[in-house]
């Protein structure tokens, strides 16, 4: 038989090469595998969309596995309740990153001023200018109606959001960087200015005007010029100067150079 003929029966040799890579190649999942794994962080995502818009009472779980894609008996499959599911999405957008934030905190090597700045900064980005922010403000309008998802919150978000804040402070007392101070309410002073600022973002920034507009990190690098400058132990004039430093610093993304300490 002539090399360039081959059998009707038998494969050619570019086939069964490909028949043979196929075979070696694993198997992708099925399609409804990969959508069934998928669907908890779908869910979750709905979740998130139609508590900040519509708030924890107005929302339907009927609503939540409509935009998901799945029908509600599907929904209930993953999170028993309404609750369970808020429960679930507090976690997984805010109180599942505190691990993550205490390691940061732990290996953080500049001055606490520099770490008061940062939490701040990092709160915001990761947290604050997300749709996440969103879970605040809705734990503060409905906590009298819904007393179990206030104390799940407290619990999971406040508690140990003010267990890091105190420890940042007291890291800064110890070193005499800051002077000493209530821990128990310093802490506020952090976090007074992040809630307004969210509050302000999910309520009354969508109507100012342009000219009465809050930029977000201009906002908090102003409040921790004053915050700083009465926690620090050193000059004032030492302060200011750091802060200029940092502001430069983050246009720049070069490293922070702390200023020269202010002769009394």
């Amino acid at each position: 038989m002539p090399h360039d003929l081959k059998s009707p029966g038998l494969p050619g040799r570019k086939a069964t090469a490909q028949a043979d890579t196929a075979s070696a190649r694993p198997a992708a999942p099925p399609k409804r595998a990969r959508r069934k794994e998928a669907r908890p962080g779908e869910l979750l995502d709905a979740a998130l969309a139609l508590f900040v818009e519509k708030g924890f009472a107005a929302t339907r779980v009927e609503e939540v596995a409509a935009l998901a894609g799945v029908s509600k008996g599907t929904l209930f499959l993953y999170f028993p309740s309404k609750e369970e599911l808020f429960k679930a999405l507090v976690r997984h957008t805010i109180s599942g990153r505190f691990t993550e934030w205490n390691e940061e905190l732990k290996h953080f090597s500049g001055s606490s001023a520099e770490l008061v700045r940062y939490c701040m900064h990092s709160w915001w980005q990761r947290i604050g200018m997300t749709k996440a922010s969103g879970i605040s403000k809705l734990v503060m309008s409905e906590a009298g109606m819904f007393p179990e998802i206030a104390a799940f919150y407290q619990q999971e978000v406040i508690g140990p959001g003010h267990d890091l804040l105190k420890r940042v402070l007291q890291r800064g007392v110890d070193s005499g960087e800051f002077r000493p101070m209530s821990m128990e309410y310093a802490v506020y002073s952090l976090i007074a200015p992040m809630i307004f600022l969210l509050m302000w973002q999910h309520s009354l920034a969508a109507c100012c005007p342009a000219n009465q507009q809050i930029e977000p990190q201009a906002f908090i690098d102003s409040q921790l010029d004053l915050l700083l400058g009465g926690m620090l132990a050193t000059p004032v004039a030492t302060h200011a100067a750091n802060t200029r430093n940092a502001a430069a610093a983050r246009r720049s993304s070069a490293p922070l150079k702390p200023a020269k300490r202010a002769k009394p």
